[in-house]
């Protein structure tokens, strides 16, 4: 690969990356203003990641951000397919047993956003 393609490449990711960041951010604020803690932001177990943890009250929240500029190929949501579900549970029991959390609520929400407009879906999948 050239450098000049190779720098485009590393600067649409950086983009993406700035982007994806952008709408975790909304996100977390969305859920601060609906009375929820953030608790992690951008959880790491390996390579799997948890982009929001929120809690309020006895509840905890498993939080994955989608994005997209339109639904040209498709909404957001249709991202969160069975594989990525087994990642974010997997991913989220690891954070359960790191944490020593026990005796909790426990919910996975999904939020996207399609034109910059918020989208909320509360418990959106069970826990594989």
């Amino acid at each position: 690969m050239s450098t000049a393609s190779s720098e485009h490449n590393s600067n649409r990711n950086s983009e993406r990356y700035d982007k994806g960041r952008k709408f975790e951010k909304l996100a977390a604020l969305f859920y601060e203003q609906n009375g929820y803690e953030i608790l992690e932001r951008n959880w790491r177990a390996g390579h799997k990641e948890l982009d929001l943890i929120v809690k309020k009250n006895d509840l905890i929240v498993f939080v994955e951000v989608k994005s997209a500029y339109s639904r040209k190929f498709g909404h957001p949501s249709e991202r969160v397919d069975a594989r990525k579900i087994r990642n974010l549970t997997s991913a989220a029991r690891q954070y359960l047993i790191a944490e020593a959390i026990e005796q909790t609520d426990l919910r996975f929400d999904v939020i996207t956003f399609v034109d910059g407009k918020l989208e909320h879906y509360p418990d959106a999948f069970p826990a594989e």
